[in-house]
């Protein structure tokens, strides 16, 4: 799991962290939204992570248990979002303190494609070593009608 594997983040457990790290990171600028979702309340808590690359765990299961607070957080981020919220703007300054001011709505699909992109690398990552993911597509899990 910790293999350098030539990924963007090196190994497998490097990038299931930075995929964490960059949750962590978005939340706590999604925190800060004058809305002041109660959802994020426990992520204002957290310590911002450090840079990109970043390792939070060493170990898959404290990641694991990680991982499953921070995507509990996040379904109740996303069912406690409006219209209204979506369609205004965040302020926030980027790891290297670059200032931006952009639309939440178009920086929430930021979020969930970022998630994505790496989770394909992981994927390919976990392949390579042997794992067999099963049908990772999306339209398999969708029900016929």
């Amino acid at each position: 799991m910790s293999k350098n594997r030539g990924a963007f983040f090196g190994s497998i457990i490097g990038t299931l962290n930075h995929v964490l790290v960059g949750d962590i990171i978005w939340l706590k600028r999604f925190a800060e939204h004058p809305s002041e979702l109660n959802s994020l309340n426990y992520v204002r808590t957290l310590d911002k992570p450090k840079s990109l690359d970043t390792i939070l765990h060493h170990e898959f299961e404290a990641l694991e248990i990680t991982r499953s607070k921070i995507d509990l957080i996040i379904k109740d981020f996303t069912q406690e979002l409006s219209n209204d919220v979506l369609s205004s703007n965040l302020t926030y300054s980027n790891t290297k303190g670059e200032m931006f001011n952009k639309n939440l709505g178009y920086l929430v699909q930021h979020f969930f494609n970022h998630q994505t992109h790496h989770r394909g690398q992981i994927s390919t990552l976990l392949n390579q070593v042997g794992i067999d993911l099963g049908v990772t597509d999306l339209v398999a899990r969708i029900p016929s009608e």
